[in-house]
């Protein structure tokens, strides 16, 4: 059975930072395209970074791109989402996802929530001004 769950969410001002983390049970993070996606009130779920299978490539969104951080720790199972220089735009519950299909493609591709195959319950994220 694989789970995902992430942790590290909270209350933060702008201008500050948080790490969320996304523990992986049940498939290797080296063998699956990772993602992050956020939802915020009223909003469709939208791509924020992914980090593909072999570990070469990640993707950001415009909108987080310079401000945002993925990575990886295969030891530890574990995807990570760094978060610097938060807005109150940047509010919003934050989910991982996970794509076992090993392919190599584009970055419409990867930000396309419908291609991941596995997704966490979430973590909220709310920053204030």
């Amino acid at each position: 059975q694989v789970q995902l769950v992430e942790s590290g969410g909270g209350l933060v001002q702008a201008g500050g930072s948080l790490r969320l983390s996304c523990a992986v049970s049940g498939r290797s993070v080296s063998s699956n395209t990772m993602g992050w996606f956020r939802q915020a009130p009223g909003k469709k779920r939208e791509f924020v970074a992914a980090i593909i299978w072999s570990g070469e490539m990640t993707y950001y969104a415009d909108s987080i791109k310079g401000r945002f951080t993925i990575s990886r720790d295969n030891g530890k199972n574990t995807v990570y989402l760094q978060m610097n220089s938060l807005k109150p735009e940047d509010t919003a519950v934050y989910y991982c996802a996970a794509d076992s299909k090993v392919v190599y493609s584009s970055s419409s591709y990867y930000s396309t929530p419908g291609n991941y195959d596995y997704w966490g319950q979430g973590t909220q994220v709310t920053v204030s001004s």
